[in-house]
């Protein structure tokens, strides 16, 4: 199993209407994934599983920095872990 885990993330151009903009987006939860992955890359190996993944980031401004989505990385990455591992794990 080469890759247990795939993520993609999106920016909506309605919302950023110049790529730059679209990009920084992505780029912020790109990172903010990036150092917040390990309990669901620990999960999805532990389970010899593959999922994949789509964040879309909603809101209509632009982070003035990442600081928000780091702090909602984790939050989003442990409530995927809990409804990953209910829907993995056989209930007797």
């Amino acid at each position: 199993m080469d890759f247990p885990v795939k993520v993609a993330v999106g920016a909506s151009g309605r919302h950023f209407k110049k790529a730059v903009h679209r990009n920084r987006v992505k780029r912020l939860m790109r990172e903010a994934y990036r150092l917040n992955k390990a309990p669901l890359h620990q999960l999805v190996t532990s389970q010899q599983k593959q999922v994949a993944v789509f964040l879309l980031y909603i809101d209509k401004v632009l982070p003035p920095n990442g600081d928000l989505l780091q702090q909602k990385m984790p939050v989003l990455i442990n409530k995927l872990v809990k409804e990953l591992n209910e829907n993995i794990t056989p209930h007797t």
